[in-house]
């Protein structure tokens, strides 16, 4: 292909392409005389001055973009190439930026999950399974248990005690702990006193 059919190449590009060829990023094309039974020679660039996409780095995917289209290549030797190039260019840096963005989404999505299902339970408690089910139920039943045991021993308490009441049998320490030995000796010292009263007593005639 002579330098005439190179530009006339590159002028159908233009008309194709008018903004996409220098709206992100820039393939730069070095046509060898042999072209195209020879590959051209190519380069990815950023424009100057244009915004940079994140989701984009030059240094580590021009490598990956420009042996993304070397079958492309291989399967136009001999042909008019430049344009089926773009375009596959094109597809590459489309598909890697979509991986990535559908990356980035597919993290927020998890964040966000987590964050509703960590406000849910709020609400919900915890859920509950099998194992703390039996868990729960056998603390429960040991728990059910022992307040049976101690109402029963209150129990057994309350009725001993009532059954020494009524036999006269309280201990000489219950009768302390309820305040009955006080009464009982003031009780005998008063009728001392009085019978000392008594006995001092005179009658006349």
């Amino acid at each position: 292909m002579g330098r005439e059919e190179q530009i006339e190449e590159r002028e159908v590009l233009d008309s194709i392409f008018p903004d996409e060829i220098t709206a992100t990023l820039i393939l730069t094309v070095a046509y060898p005389e042999s072209y195209p039974d020879v590959a051209p020679s190519l380069d990815i660039t950023f424009p100057q001055n244009s915004p940079r996409m994140p989701q984009l780095s030059l240094p580590e995917d021009k490598p990956h973009l420009l042996s993304s289209i070397d079958e492309t290549i291989t399967e136009s030797m001999g042909q008019a190439m430049v344009f089926t190039l773009i375009s596959a260019l094109k597809e590459s840096a489309e598909l890697l930026i979509n991986e990535r963005l559908n990356a980035m989404q597919a993290v927020k999505d998890k964040e966000a999950a987590k964050a509703e299902e960590v406000e849910n339970a709020k609400f919900h408690g915890e859920a509950v399974t099998k194992e703390s089910f039996l868990a729960w139920r056998a603390g429960f039943r040991i728990e059910m248990e022992r307040e049976d045991e101690e109402r029963k021993r209150v129990e057994d308490e309350g009725k001993s005690r009532k059954a020494r009441i009524e036999e006269g049998k309280m201990s000489g320490r219950e009768l302390w702990e309820r305040g009955l030995v006080g009464k009982v000796e003031e009780e005998e010292e008063g009728e001392e006193d009085a019978l000392k009263g008594v006995e001092g007593l005179k009658v006349g005639d």
